[in-house]
């Protein structure tokens, strides 16, 4: 059967694209509740809490008057970046939303951008472990329609939740190590103390701070308190010896923010504290245990010993990509 070239071009006029505003805070948050593989980094109460690092220029789909798709994104000078706030920013769709008329967003997009000015596109595809049911109908159109390059590709490690490994050797002796030092783990609420670990390694391996501040931490932990949680471990006197933020989404628990002290480091502390948040907190669920990126430089530094540590407790790759395309 021929395609139907009137019903494609109909099919296009029915779709409608429009800058997102603030008015739209409502109606963008519930299509991010019912996408396919959106998560509560794309509610305007976390993405908008950094506004003023970033000139918003994200967009909402409308289909028949109904909201079908958003994405957001940011502008810069002549360049449309996926949200840079965010780890993976791609298009958010519903059910309803399928190949063809994804295809057709992105060439009303294109349409679109060119007349506001944009010459190039940088766009983070949302890795698949975060989707529901399968929604890589923007990867398809990207070559399809924008004929888009791969400009970085980062590795995550990864594992189902369903299906938890064994931990290596070395992992499993980190545990006894701990066990022996008398080392607690469990859930926190005390965020300035983890931070303090995250900033001390930070400061003093690289020369810099963790992306957020601790008040930005504690405002968005204020905000989404069952989203994230944090796990420590501590000596029996109660002296923190490292943790782990985890960002919960519906398939994926995901580890924002992973640090030890030396003392920590020494004494097997991150080893015990995966052990309990792995195998008593979240084995069993739907979905996927995410470590998060071992890579630096835009993909091309790959940090072999944190990888290393994210494979012995049963981690594999799934990778994070960035895509190009000329206007």
């Amino acid at each position: 059967m021929k395609p139907n070239k009137k019903n494609n071009e109909r099919l296009v006029h029915m779709i409608e694209i429009k800058q997102y505003n603030l008015d739209d805070a409502e109606k963008w948050n519930e299509l991010v509740t019912i996408s396919k593989q959106g998560t509560f980094l794309f509610n305007r109460n976390y993405m908008d809490y950094h506004a003023d690092r970033f000139a918003d220029c994200s967009f909402l789909i409308m289909e028949k008057g109904r909201i079908a798709a958003a994405l957001s994104a940011n502008r810069k000078g002549d360049t449309l970046y996926s949200h840079q706030g965010l780890t993976y920013g791609g298009l958010l769709t519903t059910e309803r939303m399928t190949a063809g008329k994804v295809c057709n967003i992105f060439s009303e997009l294109n349409i679109l951008l060119k007349e506001m000015g944009i010459k190039q596109v940088v766009y983070k595809a949302i890795p698949w472990i975060y989707h529901r049911i399968p929604a890589e109908e923007d990867l398809y159109a990207l070559t399809k329609i924008c004929h888009a390059q791969l400009i970085s590709r980062d590795i995550s490690s990864s594992f189902s939740l369903h299906d938890v490994r064994k931990f290596t050797e070395s992992r499993k002796s980190g545990i006894r190590k701990a066990i022996r030092n008398g080392i607690l783990v469990g859930e926190s609420q005390d965020l300035a103390a983890f931070w303090n670990i995250l900033n001390n390694n930070l400061t003093a391996k690289y020369n810099a701070h963790p992306v957020h501040s601790l008040a930005e931490l504690q405002l968005l932990k204020g905000r989404f308190p069952k989203e994230i949680k944090l796990y420590m471990a501590t000596t029996t006197d109660g002296e923190p010896l490292g943790g782990t933020l985890i960002y919960e989404t519906p398939n994926v628990v995901h580890t924002q923010y992973i640090s030890a002290s030396p003392d920590g480091k020494t004494m097997g502390a991150l080893d015990l504290l995966f052990d309990h948040i792995i195998n008593k907190v979240y084995k069993g669920r739907n979905g996927y245990f995410d470590f998060g990126k071992s890579t630096e430089a835009g993909g091309t530094v790959l940090n072999q010993q944190l990888i290393h540590q994210k494979e012995g407790f049963g981690g594999r790759g799934v990778c994070y990509d960035t895509y190009e395309w000329k206007i």
